[in-house]
């Protein structure tokens, strides 16, 4: 028997959850005594996403997923990947929550991948070379991203905190992006930079995660040239992407690699306003849904998939795209992709604008008393969530809408339900 194997494997449609509420990084800025230019012009975040007390990473990845899964999904999906390092459980994934709110077919492999921001393209990965392997034709995977920050009222990293949810279905019709699997570099080394060492806490060491990522990059790109050899990566790559933990560093990311790639090439290196231009032209315009998220973890690198796709109007059907993915702790993945001929309709159907414009502006107080109370209940075995307050948030966008919501938990069971 010959296993049929797909020629092209990829993205086929893809959406975001922009979350519900939203808080302004100048009034945060005013409200800290700091200066906004920081948050604004530094970090370029503009705003950032924020959870009712009845939304939870669950929520998210659920509410994300319900806008891309159509009925005959729910009979052809057979593997079901939850990326994240927000789960509310240690041990029950959150994948099972996804494959049963979205009534996909009982006969699917699920589970969830963490490992800090790379764990949605490990998902990815995975997803993509099961469905190149032609191990179930015509079958499709759920890729879920989900993350939400913790609570850090008052700290120096509380401008680059937030909340999101991407869902992907991975097929043999790549109508976004192509995924080239034999055209992708991975590095990994045990450091400590950020990480969760309980429910409440996450731990963050600015150098040591600033060097790490620029680490990770240089060598997942010196082993994606092994694999690949010498390339031209201004010609090569109509686009570039990188991963976001603020918009600011993705600059220091693309220059790092222009050095390398001059270096390797045996070319001058650009200088700074050379590399900024050349950043501007080919990166930069990407980050405008990231900007208005905020911190987004594993989710990140995605929705910078769906600005750049949104924001360039000269990308065309088989131009590549440079992608790169960084995780704390840490690994990291350069790989190539390739637009899809389907791919702007597909992201601009997503209307992920619409929706971040859509969200309820709260204020700083409002923000501090949501975070508060997440955090007071987040180990707790029993608690209600009252659907009040906001502003009447819940009636509003909630009641009838079919958005999943949860109403508790008892006994450590979550109860969740579809308002």
């Amino acid at each position: 028997m010959t296993m049929f194997r797909p020629e092209r494997v990829g993205i086929e449609r893809m959406s975001a959850y922009p979350c519900t509420l939203a808080l302004d990084m100048r009034e945060l800025a005013e409200a800290r005594d700091h200066d906004p230019r920081h948050p604004i012009e530094e970090l370029w975040v503009t705003g950032r996403s924020l959870n009712p007390a009845w939304e939870d990473p669950v929520t998210m990845a659920v509410n994300a997923a319900l806008q891309v899964v159509s009925p005959q999904d729910r009979e052809d999906i057979e593997l079901v990947i939850v990326g994240t390092e927000s789960s509310p459980d240690y041990g029950k994934p959150m994948s099972t929550y996804v494959q049963r709110w979205c009534q996909i077919q009982p006969n699917c492999r699920n589970f969830e991948a963490k490992h800090a921001c790379y764990g949605g393209t490990s998902a990815l990965m995975m997803a993509a070379h099961w469905v190149a392997s032609g191990a179930a034709p015509g079958k499709k995977a759920l890729v879920v991203t989900s993350d939400q920050s913790r609570t850090h009222l008052g700290q120096p990293w509380e401008y680059v905190l937030g909340a999101a949810a991407v869902a992907m279905i991975v097929s043999d019709q790549p109508d976004i992006v192509e995924i080239e699997l034999d055209k992708t570099g991975y590095w990994t080394s045990e450091i400590f930079d950020t990480y969760r060492p309980t429910s409440r806490k996450e731990v963050g060491h600015a150098d040591t995660s600033l060097y790490g990522y620029l680490d990770a990059l240089e060598g997942a790109y010196d082993h994606f040239l092994k694999r690949v050899g010498p390339i031209d990566y201004d010609a090569f790559f109509k686009k570039h992407i990188y991963h976001v933990p603020f918009g600011g560093m993705t600059f220091r990311a693309h220059r790092a690699l222009l050095r390398r790639w001059q270096e390797i090439m045996g070319g001058e290196v650009m200088g700074a306003k050379a590399s900024r231009e050349h950043f501007e032209r080919k990166s930069k315009p990407a980050l405008r849904y990231n900007a208005q998220f905020g911190g987004t973890y594993t989710s990140a690198t995605f929705l910078a998939l769906m600005g750049l796709i949104d924001s360039f109007d000269d990308l065309e059907a088989g131009d590549r795209v440079s992608m790169f993915s960084y995780g704390s702790g840490s690994c990291a993945e350069f790989y190539s992709t390739r637009i899809g001929a389907h791919a702007r309709e597909r992201v601009a159907a997503a209307a992920l604008q619409a929706g971040l414009d859509a969200r309820q502006r709260v204020s700083v107080a409002e923000y501090e008393a949501v975070e508060q109370l997440r955090s007071s209940v987040i180990d707790e075995s029993d608690y209600e969530v009252a659907h009040t307050g906001l502003g009447g948030l819940y009636e509003r966008v909630y009641a009838g809408k079919g958005r999943l919501v949860l109403d508790g938990v008892h006994d450590f069971q979550r109860a969740y339900r579809l308002s």
